[in-house]
């Protein structure tokens, strides 16, 4: 049975995760200009993009922060180096149980944390310049 009665498949399609992802964020920018809207949060606001994209979205993000409270779960750098303040979150399965930990970072934590998110769990010299590189621009 189609979704939408009448509607052949062919004519018309579903968003993607990320582009949904960045129509919310156009909706909640939007909503934020209310004073009534204390805190924000996004998650997966990151799915499907990357690279620059990532950096408009992450100063998106940072514009709203400028009014409002911005919670913000990312997995990508470009939108990361825009924090004020940064948590590391981890899961781990216990006796069967999956335990979450969140850690608040440093500066120096929050360097490698975003060199992590650049080169995977190997940190180098190389991953840590551009980490540091990119949290500078």
């Amino acid at each position: 049975m189609p979704f939408c009665p009448g509607w052949r498949r062919s004519s018309w399609s579903c968003p993607r995760r990320g582009e949904l992802s960045r129509v919310v964020l156009a909706l909640k920018a939007i909503l934020a200009q209310s004073d009534a809207v204390e805190t924000i949060v996004f998650d997966e606001v990151d799915a499907g993009i990357g690279g620059g994209t990532a950096e408009v979205v992450g100063r998106k993000l940072a514009a709203l922060a400028k009014h409002h409270q911005v919670i913000c779960i990312t997995h990508l750098p470009q939108i990361a180096k825009f924090g004020d303040q940064h948590f590391s979150i981890a899961k781990q399965v216990v006796d069967g149980r999956t335990l979450t930990t969140i850690r608040p970072l440093n500066e120096k934590d929050r360097q490698r944390e975003i060199a992590r998110m650049l080169g995977g769990e190997r940190i180098t010299r190389t991953t840590l310049a551009h980490a540091r590189e990119l949290m500078e621009k």
